[in-house]
């Protein structure tokens, strides 16, 4: 599937509200505050996947779709996924994993050493996709979910970016 990564744009924000809300369980979705808060914290970025529509608008401009997105954080020379969401018609894809790959490299280009990320214990999906993107299993965190369901933190080794 073709598409294109860039930085969010605000009157994205209702579209990657409701990805989220599809993409998640209502115990584990963000609300919009919520959603909002995190992607304007300090050394946070929203990166958002698009695609190009169906048959083009009568004005010739192209129509773009978002499929995806990710928000991270650097903490210092630690990089953190808050969230990363995929409409589930363009899963399996590489969206997700060309949107984890772009903030990993805007995470090592602000310095980041290393990047972490929680997932529910029982989200055997997340955890296989993560792996296989390079992330092991640093440890688990009781009731990390709504004081109810654990979570497993996750982490990834960056490479160093040589400075030009």
């Amino acid at each position: 599937m073709a598409y294109r990564t860039r930085d969010f744009r605000r009157p994205d924000f209702e579209t990657l509200w409701r990805i989220d809300q599809h993409c998640f369980d209502p115990q584990l979705a963000y609300s919009r505050l919520e959603l909002a808060f995190y992607m304007r914290r300090p050394g946070a970025f929203t990166l958002v996947a698009e695609a190009e529509g169906g048959e083009p608008p009568s004005n010739g401009k192209a129509q773009r779709r978002i499929l995806g997105f990710i928000v991270a954080e650097t903490r210092r020379k630690t990089g953190h996924i808050i969230t990363i969401d995929v409409v589930i018609e363009a899963r399996r894809e590489g969206i997700g994993s060309g949107l984890l790959r772009a903030a990993e490299q805007r995470l090592r280009q602000a310095g980041a050493a290393v990047v972490e990320l929680e997932t529910p214990v029982n989200n055997a999906t997340a955890i296989r996709f993560y792996k296989q993107m390079g992330y092991y299993v640093d440890k688990t965190v009781t009731g990390y979910y709504s004081s109810q369901m654990d979570a497993l933190v996750m982490r990834k080794e960056l490479e160093a970016v040589a400075k030009s």
